[in-house]
């Protein structure tokens, strides 16, 4: 089995977040692709503005429908700061035989001396960069000191669409009064309504 890891606040989800964990599942032919929703990001001290709760209901009316897309509750279980490494050894326990794949961004890259012990998280979970533009060079050479070996074949280099979205965006929106439809699945959407999220 093959399987991404697509990690993030989704607070909320959209549907850029949607289209990259569909792309990167076609192109490197997961099984499947978990979506796991950060309790409390070491890189946001801040926290997530909706709750864990209503962030993992989000994420499941987001791909409802879709077999191959499914939440993992890993990090919201566990609580306090999410880090990547005791979420990839989690993941890891319970799927043995399964060839895991990080998915980051290209952006990511670049803090990955902020990270704990990215070598060790590379060496459970191939990552999986997300780039906008097609293989980068300058990625390629950022990512390598991180890899257990000197294998630059152990990274993945998936072709991304520009997606102009973003759940501040979403966020900035609801609170003043704007409409967000096509920014988010229906029930998404109808759920933030409902729960009063994100309005001022």
């Amino acid at each position: 089995m093959r399987i991404g890891i697509l990690g993030g606040s989704f607070d909320p989800v959209h549907y850029g977040h949607l289209m990259l964990a569909e792309r990167a599942r076609e192109q490197l032919e997961l099984d499947k692709v978990l979506f796991v929703p950060a309790a409390m990001s070491p890189l946001k001290p801040t926290g997530p503005v909706a709750s864990s709760e209503s962030r993992v209901a989000m994420l499941q009316l987001a791909i409802g429908g879709n077999e191959a897309f499914e939440v993992s509750r890993v990090e919201i279980d566990r609580g306090g700061v999410s880090y990547t490494l005791d979420t990839v050894t989690a993941i890891r326990e319970q799927f043995p035989q399964a060839e895991l794949f990080l998915m980051m961004g290209a952006d990511l890259v670049g803090q990955l001396g902020d990270w704990n012990q990215p070598e060790k998280i590379f060496a459970i979970a191939k990552p999986a960069i997300m780039n906008r533009g097609g293989y980068d060079a300058a990625t390629a050479a950022e990512i390598e000191p991180f890899l257990t070996d000197s294998d630059s074949g152990q990274v993945a280099f998936l072709q991304m669409p520009q997606i102009e979205l973003s759940s501040s965006e979403l966020r900035d929106r609801i609170g003043a009064g704007e409409s967000i439809r096509y920014h988010t699945p229906r029930a998404v959407e109808e759920s933030i309504r409902a729960e009063g999220l994100y309005a001022s």
